[in-house]
């Protein structure tokens, strides 16, 4: 079982997306993100599942989650630098999690 003080390791943090690429090298069809996540930590590279559920102008802009403190990870020829936070639909197709109301971006969960 978790404890909060494993919860409290986590960093995840409030992005704004700002770039989407497609990412056809991927093995299940995926887009590859370049999000802000604020003056302290920048923008970062993130890959991820949506395609089944966003096209890449529905994704500009779009306010996000993820965590920043994993080390990055290698998928095909790209690397994620961040994990951005999505659940599964009644598909097993990834959804997005995203704040319900404006906030600021780097803003972090609590």
């Amino acid at each position: 079982m978790a404890t909060i003080q494993d919860f409290e390791k986590l960093d995840i943090r409030v992005g704004k997306i700002v770039e989407i690429e497609d990412f056809p090298e991927a093995k299940k069809p995926s887009y590859k993100l370049q999000i802000d996540l604020g003056n302290d930590i920048g923008i970062k590279k993130s890959c991820a599942q949506l395609v089944s559920n966003y096209k890449k102008s529905d994704l500009k802009d779009k306010l996000v989650l993820c965590v920043v403190n994993f080390p990055p990870r290698q998928i095909g020829p790209a690397t994620s630098e961040v994990l951005t936070l999505e659940v599964p639909d009644k598909n097993g197709n990834c959804v997005l999690i995203e704040p319900e109301m404006e906030v600021s971006v780097g803003g972090k969960l609590y």
